[in-house]
């Protein structure tokens, strides 16, 4: 009797432990998904969807974008709600996946969205920017109107094409906006950022189908996105000496994650590691509506290329 005792405390125990040493999700005070990480003045932000379906609920129920940021990767703090689709009068419905990217000490959180029916537009997916002078806002509407609707881009007959903005400021200073569901979508921005500088230019990549991620490495440009195949969607990536191309398509990097038909990269390198954010469904009462982020580490080889990601319950160890 006194061994099996032991036995289940040291289990008791034990399970204690990994609870305390698990860190995926690493937000679990609301359900999260689509996250954008930013590095600012040494501190790392995450930029996240809000999802609040119920459990039962057959759709997305996303009403607003929030704000988290850490210092060591594992002490997270909460800035709340920074921006809704009420700050856009044009909008309505859903907040899809968003970028915030930093130019000339402003902070320009491009965001998808849907248009109300009006003069400008029949209504569709459409994509929004809004400005701040601070990483955490107050953030507000930059043009008053949308700055992609659905009129601007007739390759697709869906209404839900023009979603999920990602945003590079490439080192000449020249930034490009793409975005897409079912292609992909890409424009040179002016440098107010708040204006196309030229054509839409369509440019697919292999088994590409939404939640593109741009940046650039070493010299290498790296578009990462979920990709079409079976659901649930896997990430996928391709690699290009320009920023417009030609991409070469390289092969998936994250497979299927648990209790989501959805993923969504975030890559960001922060103090000397490179950290691949995502979401998965895998808090309690989690789901493909209501869904959270989760990080984990990503690797490259000497050819630049990107090792598998590795999907783990414990994340990312503290950094100083």
């Amino acid at each position: 009797m006194k061994n099996k005792l032991s036995l289940a405390i040291l289990f008791l125990g034990l399970l204690v432990f990994s609870k305390l040493q698990a860190q995926n999700p690493i937000f679990t005070n609301i359900f999260t998904a689509d996250p954008a990480p930013l590095v600012h003045k040494g501190r790392l932000y995450v930029y996240t969807g809000h999802d609040t379906a119920s459990v039962t609920a057959p759709n997305y129920k996303m009403p607003d974008w929030h704000i988290y940021s850490t210092t060591d990767m594992k002490k997270w703090k909460h800035h709340g709600m920074k921006l809704s689709t009420l700050t856009f009068s044009w909008a309505t419905g859903d907040a899809y996946a968003a970028q915030c990217v930093e130019r000339d000490g402003k902070f320009y959180w491009f965001v998808s969205t849907f248009h109300k029916k009006s003069e400008v537009s029949q209504g569709g997916a459409a994509i929004g920017v809004a400005v701040a002078d601070s990483p955490i806002g107050p953030f507000k509407d930059a043009i008053g109107k949308a700055l992609i609707t659905n009129e601007m881009t007739k390759d697709k007959p869906h209404a839900w094409d023009d979603i999920d903005p990602t945003v590079l400021i490439d080192d000449d200073g020249q930034a490009y906006l793409y975005w897409g569901n079912g292609s992909m979508k890409w424009a040179k921005l002016k440098p107010n950022m708040i204006e196309l500088d030229g054509p839409i230019t369509v440019d697919t990549p292999k088994h590409y189908i939404e939640g593109p991620w741009v940046y650039k490495r070493n010299g290498w440009y790296y578009l990462v996105y979920a990709s079409a195949g079976t659901k649930p969607e896997m990430i996928e990536y391709c690699m290009s000496k320009s920023p417009t191309g030609p991409w070469e398509y390289k092969g998936i990097i994250q497979e299927n994650v648990p209790n989501s038909f959805t993923t969504h990269p975030g890559i960001i390198d922060y103090k000397g590691k490179s950290y691949f954010f995502y979401h998965n469904g895998t808090l309690p009462t989690g789901g493909s509506y209501r869904r959270s982020i989760c990080v984990d580490y990503m690797y490259y080889n000497e050819d630049g290329t990107i090792q598998k990601i590795i999907q783990t319950k414990e994340g990312v160890k503290k950094v100083k």
